[in-house]
Formats: C-alpha cells, structure tokens, sequence
C-alpha cells in the first residue's frame, strides 16, 4: 500500500515547519539542516524525505553536497483552504448574528426585553 503525503501532512509537525522556515531564508545542505535540531539526523532525514514527498522541498546536488530548497508554491494549496473556511465561518457567523438580532428585535416588540 503506497501512502500519499499531502502539505497538510507536512505542515502538521512542529519540526517540518521549522525546517521549512529555514530553509525558506536560505537553502541550506543536509548537515545545516540536522545541526539546527536537537533531534539524531536519521529524524531530520525522515522529516525532509516527507516534505520532499509532498513538495514543498526538492534536493539539488551542489558539487558533493545536497542541498535543501523550498518549493512554497505548494502552501497554496494550504492558504486556498484557511481562506475558503474563513469565507464558510464568516457567513455562518453573519446568519448568526442576523438571527440573534431578529430574536432581540421580536423580543422588544413583545416587551420582554
């Protein structure tokens, strides 16, 4: 069974955001990236494999070593979705507070406000 990896996937870990924080001021190689965490480098590697799964980071050779650059084009994907549930949370909201004002408005026609 192939699992697929998806931004949000990536994003959802603590560690994977920072990487891509720093990696997103600079490409940095496999050591730079391992030295900055207080995790063993076989955690980073995990944690860069995934993001590099769901494409937010892609690994260019640079001589004899690799380096880290960020993709960010993919966080699209992420910030589409936050805006669309914002819109949905807003209107529900709005149909709220309609609805509240029609009670109060009721309430003091009948005086029981």
């Amino acid at each position: 069974m192939i699992t697929r990896r998806d931004v949000f996937q990536a994003i959802a870990d603590p560690t994977r955001r920072e990487i891509i924080q720093r990696i997103a001021q600079e490409p940095l190689n496999l050591n730079a990236v391992a030295e900055a965490f207080d995790i063993s480098r076989q955690a980073v590697s995990k944690h860069i494999q995934i993001l590099t799964e769901c494409g937010l980071v892609v690994i260019k050779q640079k001589g004899r070593e690799r380096f880290c650059e960020p993709q960010l084009d993919k966080l699209n994907e992420v910030a589409d979705w936050v805006e669309q549930s914002r819109k949905q949370w807003v209107n529900k909201f709005e149909k709220l507070d309609n609805y509240l004002k029609t009670i109060q408005t009721k309430e003091k026609e009948n005086g029981t406000i």
